[in-house]
């Protein structure tokens, strides 16, 4: 018989929860006080006085942050859709299908995603500038690809080479075509590490800075951590405002990875061969 943890591992566990959330929960404590509150020695107190919901609603009120939201959302679901659906058939083909230069073709993506931004940022904007595609989603998507589609490629490459190889042999026995052995045996096994990858391309797609600081100069065509990090007062810097947009940033993203969690584990225990 298993033995129960002790009251050991849960305090352990209760501390190591502590400090991993501790600077949400304090840039939620800065979101919910004041402007009394957050300078001198109240701004390190855990006890809020006087709490207010007045930062969340200066961030839509005074500052266009749910233009933020918006421009954030449209790139980077358009960043990840794209990069999904081409990383989805490159994967399948490196993986499974035979021809010469798979090997540098992985290693060609892989040495394109340890490229720094800031290596690539100039001919990027030279480039984009010459197409007239800065203040635009498509001039933001097209860099981001940069970094998405190698890291989904790379992903995803893994992930179908886990799968049995058995299937795509009972496939052709069967007489399924290379699209029919793709479409309809690895792609529906694939899909918990589809949505794991989709939720990384995401993530990366939302949090993104350089590219949209220097690509997008226009108010309106912002995106949310550009936003934030310009967020300016008249005589101090609004640390609860920017300590509210951060909540409102972060909050969607945890709700977004609890819910694709539940499909990921679903379908890691749904087994891929039934009878």
């Amino acid at each position: 018989m298993q033995k129960s943890a002790g009251p050991l591992f849960y305090i352990g566990l209760l501390l190591f929860v502590f400090v991993v959330m501790f600077p949400f929960l304090w840039i939620l404590l800065a979101a919910l006080k004041p402007p009394s509150e957050l300078f001198g020695e109240r701004a390190f107190q855990f006890i809020i006085e006087n709490p207010t919901l007045d930062n969340f609603i200066r961030v839509f009120t005074e500052r266009p942050f749910a233009r933020y939201l918006w421009n954030s959302t449209v790139v980077a679901t358009l960043t990840t859709l794209y990069s999904i659906t081409i990383a989805s058939f490159a994967a399948y083909a490196i993986a499974w299908l035979s021809f010469r230069g798979k090997t540098l073709i992985l290693g060609v993506v892989l040495a394109v995603s340890m490229f720094p931004q800031i290596a690539t940022i100039s001919p990027i904007f030279m480039f984009m500038q010459s197409m007239g595609l800065t203040n635009s989603y498509l001039g933001l998507i097209i860099p981001y690809t940069t970094f998405a589609l190698p890291l989904a490629i790379w992903n995803l490459t893994i992930f179908f080479r886990k799968i049995p190889s058995d299937l795509g042999e009972a496939a052709k026995v069967d007489g399924a075509s290379i699209w029919q052995t793709m479409t309809k045996v690895f792609f529906p096994l694939a899909m918990p590490g589809v949505f794991t990858t989709a939720i990384l391309v995401f993530i990366a797609a939302w949090n993104e800075f350089l590219f949209a600081l220097t690509l997008n100069t226009q108010e309106a065509m912002k995106t949310v951590p550009v936003g934030i990090v310009m967020f300016q007062g008249m005589f101090t810097i609004p640390w609860g405002e920017i300590s509210a947009a951060s909540i409102i940033v972060t909050v969607p993203l945890v709700v977004m990875v609890l819910i694709f969690q539940r499909r990921i584990i679903s379908g890691l225990t749904s087994g891929a061969v039934k009878e």
